[in-house]
């Protein structure tokens, strides 16, 4: 009851300070630039076009060498425009410094990857606390089993990974090439299907998926929105399966298929469709 009345009374004072004349709040400039700059910061790493980002953090070191929000933007910027080596190069100034965050290593680590670092990579998600429940650091310790052929850690990552995130798309269509390097491709269909079902306009994942039926014998279109282009798209794709297979009857066809969908000229599959036919015909 004391710890109630208490409450009460605060709010009390509160109610009443609010009729007493206040001084108006004259913000100095420092204050708004301050305040300006670190919403922008946000900003530029959560929405920014990754090239402007890259920008908008190159211009604020020359001004503010200084500054550890801007020096931790310009190399997650850095990444996010896919610049991995100049990423690293920032990310590594961070370390030397000790100012390496768990999420700037997680992000590091993602470049590191694309450069195929992958003991780097290994290292710095090893460092992150508290890593087993962020979807990126599952995400990536899975891509870095698949490259190790680890297969039954990178099934725990990327089951994990797939769980704590609202948008797995991603992380199931990199699930099923993994599990279609190791040869199971019922799994990797699998996989595929359901990150279709999650983002129906992941041509990746559509392709992928038919990829797999085709790599199994099955030349038939998934069942999956499709537009003409990329219905013509994947027949081509199915033919090189064909081809790379022996089956050259079946390439034809879907390269026919692929010129007649296509709704402009689609040159790659009616050259390899003239290259075919001038072969029966010798």
């Amino acid at each position: 009851m004391k710890r109630k009345l208490a409450i009460l009374g605060t709010a009390g004072v509160m109610a009443l300070g609010a009729c007493e004349p206040r001084a108006p709040f004259d913000p100095t400039p420092q204050t708004l630039n301050a305040i300006d700059s670190v919403n922008l910061t946000e900003l530029m790493l959560t929405t920014g076009e990754p090239e402007a980002a890259v920008q908008f953090f190159r211009s604020s070191l020359a001004d503010e060498p200084d500054r550890l929000d801007f020096q931790r933007g310009y190399a997650i910027s850095l990444t996010r425009a896919d610049r991995n080596d100049e990423a690293v190069i920032a990310f590594e100034r961070l370390d030397e410094q000790g100012n390496l965050e768990d999420r700037d290593r997680i992000t590091y680590a993602q470049s590191l990857v694309r450069l195929n670092q992958w003991d780097r990579a290994e290292a710095q998600l090893s460092l992150v606390r508290g890593g087993a429940e962020e979807y990126r650091w599952n995400q990536l310790n899975a891509i870095v089993a698949d490259n190790y052929e680890r297969w039954d850690a990178a099934d725990g990552f990327y089951a994990k990974a797939r769980n704590l995130t609202s948008q797995p798309a991603p992380i199931l269509n990199n699930w099923g090439v993994s599990k279609m390097s190791r040869g199971d491709l019922v799994g990797a269909a699998r996989q595929f299907s359901e990150s279709v079902r999650y983002d129906p306009q992941s041509f990746g994942a559509k392709n992928n998926l038919a990829i797999a039926r085709a790599l199994q014998g099955n030349y038939a279109l998934p069942v999956v929105p499709l537009s003409e282009e990329e219905r013509a798209q994947i027949y081509h794709n199915m033919a090189l399966v064909a081809l790379r297979q022996d089956q050259p009857d079946i390439a034809r066809g879907l390269l026919e298929l692929a010129v007649e969908t296509h709704p402009r000229h689609f040159a790659a599959a009616a050259d390899k469709l003239a290259a075919l036919q001038s072969a029966v015909n010798r």
